[in-house]
């Protein structure tokens, strides 16, 4: 085996959730370049479609779901939608997550709360879903990759629910990782600023994108394709000895690049 037939998946099933559009889709796409069938879920059907597209034309097979993913069960059933349709299920990528920023006395318990289920607990779902299914499948490798972010490494003013949630949902991927060794692996990526949807509202603002891109060490924000190879790589034989880790694929930030503006507290 060439070094290069290490970052192929090839005949794996993959399931991807959040995958319409920004780091899910890319991800999915790029999971089916390197050899896997993939269940592709989001709310949003029509971007599903035109993700699958993407996908057939890489010569792969792709299963559309659109569900509300903070819908547990919906996000169960994501597992079993693989097995069913391709009779397998190799990786799981709990993508689907984020929360919008907040000023802290704006942070009531129940929008904590929320924050936690969308980005930790929907993934717990899965994962338990899938695990079974990983296990009386073929043997091969067999991961799980969460999708975390620098905030969940780092402290920033407003980030309060989504940093929480972020830092919770990697350090679930360690303590992940223990319990289902040697048979499944287990890992995170702390994503940094990423040209995504979310950050739509950026590029619109020169300050803003000139704050993100001079603040980064390599002088720009990340694509979508940067996270997917990320993915790729700790889903096949390259990344076999790889487990209980988080990646940093952030452009090599060690703060946040931007500031929201919010004010000091005053009595």
């Amino acid at each position: 085996m060439s070094i290069l037939d290490r970052f192929t998946t090839t005949d794996q099933v993959a399931v991807v959730t959040g995958a319409g559009r920004g780091i899910g889709a890319a991800t999915a796409v790029a999971l089916a370049e390197s050899g896997s069938d993939v269940v592709i879920s989001a709310r949003t059907a029509g971007q599903l479609e035109g993700v699958a597209e993407r996908v057939r034309a890489a010569g792969r097979r792709a299963v559309v779901v659109p569900a509300d993913l903070s819908d547990l069960d919906a996000v169960a059933g994501l597992a079993h939608a693989a097995y069913d349709a391709f009779g397998r299920l190799d990786t799981v990528v709990n993508n689907v997550g984020g929360t919008i920023p907040n000023a802290f006395l704006d942070t009531t318990p129940d929008y904590l709360e929320e924050a936690f289920h969308f980005n930790v607990t929907t993934a717990h779902a899965l994962s338990v879903a899938a695990v079974p299914l990983m296990l009386k499948g073929p043997e091969g490798q067999k991961s799980i990759t969460c999708i975390s972010s620098m905030m969940g490494r780092s402290a920033g003013r407003g980030y309060l629910a989504y940093g929480t949630a972020k830092a919770a949902l990697a350090h679930w991927a360690r303590l992940a990782a223990t319990d289902l060794a040697p048979s499944i692996r287990v890992n995170g990526i702390y994503v940094g600023s990423v040209m995504t949807s979310a950050l739509e509202f950026v590029a619109g603002v020169p300050e803003m994108m000139d704050q993100l891109e001079t603040k980064t060490p390599l002088g720009r924000v990340g694509e979508a394709e940067d996270i997917a190879a990320a993915v790729v790589y700790l889903s096949s034989r390259a990344g076999q000895y790889v487990t209980g880790k988080l990646l940093e694929v952030d452009g090599g930030i060690q703060a946040p690049n931007l500031e929201l503006g919010l004010p000091d507290l005053s009595g």
